[in-house]
């Protein structure tokens, strides 16, 4: 896309199903409808910045496509952006380019995964996303336009276009858009990205994983009966993570659920690593269904019948607090070859 920009613009009809078609004969877009990508909304989305429109933010594999700022832009139109959301789409694509997390790997790879965007901090509140009850599901804009955007920057900057650039076995709903924000009012623990050393008062947070993986508990008032569900639902051999050990889990709980471990005086720190040590599988178990493996050498000396964790150290658990009212939490495993980025929002 960086070298077709201008025939982006010249779009010929701003009626939707004409432009959809279009694209759909060139191979672009995710099968919605399109916002017409005109160069009126294009300069209007670009308005509130005094950067360089043409400046190069990211090269994104496997295309090696070059993403400027103007083409961010047009994504976001297309997407159905508002201006003030893309510092945020800036930010997430510079967090996708970041080596650590294997963009490469995340698309060529036959697993479902999608990059899923947490936005943090000061930026969540200004441009209207969603924190709170239904966070991950529909009914928000930003969240919605936001993380469609993204995965139209996969399509038509990194080529990550089903079958030549992702080969995805059965896809996955969350590839079409993947984005929440971190609930900061309600985390008993302060922000996500301060606690991973990203000192700004916004930043997202990119980590490649699968859907959610829901687990409830009406009932506790302690962590541990909790957390024991959370890694129950961490200790599969459905889970990539299995026999990739340096994998990370993103655990998403509840404003409850915080709540309760907090009053309970448990840290963040001390949430992943009761889950680390709580998810864990019989080691003969693991090595019957893996043959191929990724572990840490000092887990290949476990004995059979010892328990493995299912992640080799606590640092690989992430603790953000998402959502509303209600008892649901979920974890979101990682695909397994990446990491998490989180990196500041630059107005």
């Amino acid at each position: 896309m960086a070298d077709t920009s201008s025939q982006l613009l010249d779009i010929g009809s701003d009626d939707p199903e004409a432009l959809t078609d279009r694209f759909a004969t060139r191979g672009w877009g995710d099968g919605l409808p399109l916002v017409a990508p005109t160069p009126e909304r294009v300069e209007a989305m670009l308005a509130g910045s005094n950067r360089d429109p043409d400046e190069v933010v990211a090269t994104l594999p496997p295309r090696s496509g070059v993403a400027t700022r103007r083409i961010i832009a047009i994504n976001g139109v297309l997407a159905g952006c508002r201006p003030e959301h893309l510092e945020v789409l800036v930010a997430a694509v510079k967090a996708l380019a970041r080596p650590e997390v294997n963009l490469r790997g995340v698309n060529a790879t036959t697993h479902p995964v999608a990059p899923l965007l947490i936005v943090h901090g000061e930026v969540a509140r200004t441009a209207g996303y969603n924190s709170g009850l239904g966070a991950f599901g529909p009914g928000n804009l930003a969240n919605a336009a936001t993380g469609r955007a993204l995965r139209l920057m996969l399509l038509h900057v990194a080529g990550a276009v089903p079958g030549a650039g992702d080969a995805s076995t059965q896809g996955g709903p969350a590839k079409y858009a993947y984005c929440v924000a971190e609930n900061l009012l309600r985390s008993p623990w302060g922000g996500y990205a301060a606690s991973v050393g990203v000192d700004a008062p916004s930043a997202v947070t990119v980590h490649c994983g699968e859907a959610p993986h829901n687990f409830h508990d009406m009932e506790s008032d302690q962590p541990a009966a909790i957390l024991d569900k959370a890694a129950s639902v961490m200790a599969s051999l459905g889970s990539n993570n299995a026999p990739v050990s340096g994998a990370e889990f993103f655990v998403m709980l509840c404003p409850e659920h915080a709540a309760t471990c907090a009053a309970a005086g448990w840290t963040r720190t001390h949430v992943a690593s009761y889950l680390h040590e709580r998810a864990r599988m019989r080691t003969g178990d693991l090595r019957d269904a893996f043959a191929l493996r990724a572990w840490a050498p000092w887990q290949e000396t476990f004995g059979d019948d010892a328990g493995m964790p299912i992640t080799e150290h606590p640092d690989n658990v992430r603790i953000v607090v998402v959502g509303g009212p209600g008892k649901h939490s979920s974890v979101i495993p990682s695909w397994g070859m990446t990491r998490s980025a989180t990196v500041p929002v630059e107005p």
